[in-house]
């Protein structure tokens, strides 16, 4: 393939536009501290507390009692990097209440602060647990 080839004026445009259009999509921007719209937050911290709770031993329920830090990626989708501080409730597992206030009994007190990763394509209210971890708080 020769010189005679860019000859093309308009040939070298296209070339340049679609360089230009294919760089734009592939580059990722990383996670950036975001936060998430209010509907985005709410279920997606829905499901990582129902994720934590059904891997737990536990005998209460655990729910978030603070979000710490919220970043975000998009990607396909969207990828959630959440940090939280999660308590105890006063429910036990198999309670079926809406409401569970923290648990208050200094013997039953326990929290935790937790990152999770999570991969989710909102529109089509698909999540899936990435990674997961937990400190003593």
């Amino acid at each position: 393939m020769g010189v005679g080839c860019w000859r093309n004026p308009l040939l070298l445009l296209a070339a340049l536009v679609l360089t230009a259009r294919l760089g734009h999509f592939q580059r990722w921007e990383g996670f950036q501290e975001k936060s998430m719209s209010k509907t985005n937050m709410n279920s997606t911290l829905q499901f990582l507390m129902e994720s934590y709770n059904n891997a737990s031993n536990d005998t209460y329920l655990f729910q978030v009692d603070k979000l710490l830090r919220s970043q975000m990626q998009l990607t396909t989708g969207v990828e959630y990097m959440v940090t939280v501080k999660i308590s105890r409730t006063k429910c036990k597992r198999n309670s079926t209440s809406n409401s569970c206030p923290i648990q208050s009994k200094k013997k039953l007190k326990k929290s935790f602060i937790c990152d999770f990763l999570v991969y989710t394509v909102p529109w089509m209210n698909y999540y899936q647990l990435w990674n997961n971890s937990c400190l003593e708080a």
